[in-house]
């Protein structure tokens, strides 16, 4: 057994243990407490899906990079970097240039077309009932497969501080995760969410610059000297510093790159909880300044990254990491532990409190998700295609509450399943099943005229359809020993993302069952988004 391993389960570690399990419990009260205060004051259906649009737009652009730098920001990418050097690290610039095309082409007009969810901009100018529907498919299942890698990451976690190995442990914690976000959901709403949003960006970055400063202090503030020792230390050599270490080794690996790489800048406009984030601030020139806000903030965030990843790969050994944790999401509470000395007090204060800080992000990202998914079941399936729009907003609200638990229910057991898988790889796939089906329905309802029902429909499932078949058949769900079912092996489909297939078949769909449909689209109602989409005129 490695040391951090010896240090974490041994006795010794009891009065360490208590303190660990004190701090977590006082940033999971203090969220409650927020939640609670913010659910107070959630009044009416604006209150409970977008604020009451009362946030700022730096407010706004903190909570959007609260609900951004999720666990796979902060554990599966400082994993992937201390694992895979170079090619870890492709991580980060694709979560980061991503929001170039958030910023550029979706933010604002979105923000002026819609009133609570991604189904009111599609919805528009079509048959409301079939697109509603699809819209709420979609945020539904990108939304359970983006909670998959909290899950995951949150199991993880904790099982590292408690010094549970068991699976049946690990499980369990999976569930109080979702537990916690579901009362976040049900009792904050967007209010509540928000604010644990903020707090967890603001603890999140602290966190990380922490953890930066002390690495480069280790190193003399000597770059060369911290990628040097991260070499030597991995094994690998020069290789470590350079492309090719986990995506150039075949013509697969390197397909799987460029999959990844499309999936991850084409993502990020399609990912419901950011999308519904733009409803939160009262004007469209508050959108676009808390865009601004979570880019230069996300950016920040991603550059410290490298010092983690790296960090971590210099000062741990790389079976230590693995053996941790098979997809290398330990490797930043392992450097924490490193950082304050692994038998110290410090060492157990700063594991303790990175993890805490891991934690808040979990909970806070989940709760975005979950909020995203139920305010899209609630708002578009129920209120518009079950109820053809006479519900009222307290049956509305009370019909999101009912859809968080069974979201919540469902997160719990495919997270339980997904314990083992690397977080960054799992937050992927979200990206390329919102690439796949959202994005191209989104692009093409703001800016093509003739779009008509029929390529919203087509677009939709079958980005959907194809993106997740292929992920089914993919080595992530069988066929390797880091696969969610190892020992069995069903998979036909080389590559881990689907996105090089998906998204190219999501906007040829939406194409074709343009064309070949019979349907006019509706100029009138077009010239009408378009005006209000570019202008804000007629925003709710």
């Amino acid at each position: 057994m490695n040391t951090a391993q010896t240090f974490l389960a041994a006795g010794e570690a009891g009065e360490h243990r208590t303190l660990i399990i004190t701090l977590f419990a006082v940033f999971v009260v203090a969220t409650l407490v927020i939640t609670v205060w913010a659910g107070r004051q959630t009044k009416d259906a604006a209150d409970f899906y977008a604020g009451g649009r009362q946030f700022t737009g730096f407010q706004n652009g903190l909570a959007v990079s609260g609900d951004y730098m999720s666990a796979a920001s902060f554990l599966g990418i400082a994993g992937a970097i201390a694992l895979f050097g170079y090619d870890g690290f492709l991580y980060s610039i694709g979560f980061l240039v991503a929001w170039l095309v958030a910023l550029l082409l979706v933010a604002e007009p979105l923000r002026n077309s819609g009133r609570y969810t991604m189904g009111d901009v599609l919805a528009y100018r079509m048959r409301q009932r079939p697109v509603r529907t699809a819209a709420g498919v979609s945020t539904i299942v990108v939304s359970i497969f983006y909670l998959l890698a909290q899950m995951a990451g949150a199991g993880v976690l904790v099982s590292l501080l408690l010094g549970i190995t068991s699976d049946s442990g690990k499980i369990g914690i999976v569930a109080l995760v979702g537990v916690l976000m579901i009362l976040y959901v049900t009792i904050g709403g967007m209010k509540g969410t928000t604010w644990v949003q903020m707090v967890k960006a603001v603890l999140l970055i602290a966190g990380a610059l922490l953890l930066t400063f002390l690495v480069l202090l280790k190193f003399d503030f000597n770059l060369s000297d911290l990628l040097g020792s991260a070499a030597d230390n991995s094994g690998k050599g020069a290789a470590f510093l350079e492309p090719g270490l986990k995506y150039g080794a075949t013509g697969t690996t390197k397909l799987d790159f460029i999959s990844l790489g499309i999936a991850l800048v084409l993502g990020t406009a399609g990912l419901p909880h950011i999308l519904i984030r733009f409803y939160t601030v009262p004007t469209a020139k508050a959108a676009r300044k808390s865009v601004l806000w979570a880019i230069g903030l996300i950016g920040a965030f991603y550059l410290m990254t490298l010092a983690l990843g790296f960090g971590a790969a210099a000062l741990i050994e790389p079976d230590e990491i693995t053996s941790s944790n098979k997809a290398g999401n330990t490797a930043a509470p392992l450097l924490a532990l490193h950082l304050g000395g692994v038998d110290s007090t410090w060492g157990a204060i700063l594991l303790a409190t990175i993890s805490a800080v891991a934690f808040a992000t979990i909970l806070a990202v989940v709760a975005g998700l979950t909020l995203a998914s139920s305010s899209s079941f609630a708002h578009d399936i129920y209120a518009n295609v079950i109820k053809r729009g006479t519900a009222t907003e307290k049956q509305e609200i009370n019909a999101a509450r009912y859809a968080t638990v069974g979201i919540g229910a469902v997160s719990i057991l495919l997270g339980a399943l997904a314990r083992d898988l690397n977080v960054a790889g799992l937050v992927a796939l979200a990206f390329a099943v919102a690439a796949s089906a959202n994005l191209p329905t989104i692009l093409y309802s703001l800016f093509w005229k003739r779009f008509t029902t029929a390529g919203a429909l087509w677009s939709i499932y079958g980005g959907l359809v194809t993106a997740v078949g292929l992920v089914l058949f993919s080595p992530v769900v069988s066929g390797k020993p880091t696969s969610m079912f190892p020992d069995v092996d069903f998979h036909w489909f080389p590559l881990e993302n689907p996105g090089l297939i998906s998204i190219p078949v999501g906007f040829l769909l939406g194409w074709l069952g343009t064309v070949i449909s019979k349907e006019e689209p509706d100029t009138a109602k077009y010239a009408e988004l378009e005006v209000r989409s570019m202008t804000g005129t007629g925003a709710h």
